[in-house]
């Protein structure tokens, strides 16, 4: 029987968070993708609980988690608050996985905590540097729509994210509105804070070893993926076939296999995985 996902809340000086966990065994943080929830994660959460203790949390303002104050939304302080869960449950040591937005602050964490991460995946990662920060500048975002009484802005939010969703899967697309409309404004925020982020200066101080997961059909972090682990020295990327940007959610099994891979090579006696296509 798969572990049973656990739900809780936790309070940090950063404000209370949301939880959801399985399994026992070493501690793998899970961070989403904006807009979304540690719903992201769901049936990946039971796969790595066979083997970890698998936790993900909803980020400050996503989800179940409060919101941090006005004008401070931003990847370094989701990190510090990633950190501070981390702590708070007694982990001072543990793998941290990221996907899109998740993987800016998953970085983060590992540039800025060093010696408490003891690998680091990042699925889906963006690249940010001086060049996309310019290019973002006044330029349209996704999920930014304004609330109209006739509710025809969450069909706008549907036709946005629909040419990056599986076809037959109008379930993940539900599942991602439901937490768009959650975190409300914060769901364009999420994406200009990555924008702001200076990524390219953070990723030359990651120093565990690091695997950059680049699915085939995101077209928004597959051509980057190679910046991001040439970016990290001894780094490996893996290629996941027709994953799209929903890939935690939109094909577990994959994801939860090619994760798991990488936590069974960081023992002291396993050679470093190659680079290799799944």
């Amino acid at each position: 029987m798969p572990p049973v996902i656990e739900r809780s809340f936790i309070s940090v000086a950063s404000g209370r968070v949301h939880l959801a966990a399985a399994g026992a065994g070493r501690p793998v943080l899970l961070l989403h993708q904006t807009p979304r929830s540690w719903d992201e994660y769901r049936e990946v959460l039971p796969l790595l609980g066979r083997h970890y203790r698998a936790i993900a949390m909803d980020s400050m303002g996503f989800g179940d988690s409060d919101p941090l104050p006005a004008g401070t939304l931003s990847i370094e302080n989701l990190a510090i608050a990633a950190h501070q869960v981390l702590m708070a449950l007694g982990h001072r040591r543990a793998v941290v996985v990221g996907h899109h937005t998740g993987a800016a602050i998953a970085t983060e964490i590992a540039a800025a905590y060093p010696d408490c991460v003891d690998g680091l995946v990042l699925s889906a990662s963006p690249y940010v540097d001086a060049t996309r920060r310019a290019a973002a500048h006044g330029k349209s975002i996704i999920d930014d729509v304004t609330p109209r009484a006739d509710g025809g802005h969450i069909a706008e939010l549907w036709a946005m994210r629909q040419p990056f969703y599986p076809g037959d899967r109008p379930d993940l697309l539900e599942r991602f509105l439901v937490d768009a409309l959650k975190a409300g404004p914060r769901a364009a925020e999420g994406h200009r804070m990555v924008d702001r982020y200076e990524m390219e200066k953070r990723l030359p101080l990651v120093r565990c070893p690091t695997l950059v997961i680049a699915p085939t059909a995101d077209p928004h972090a597959h051509p980057h993926a190679p910046k991001v682990a040439g970016a990290i020295r001894g780094s490996a990327l893996v290629e996941i076939a027709n994953g799209m940007v929903p890939l935690p959610d939109q094909m577990p099994q994959e994801f939860a296999a090619v994760v798991h891979r990488f936590l069974t090579s960081l023992s002291a006696t396993a050679a470093p995985i190659d680079s290799q296509k799944l």
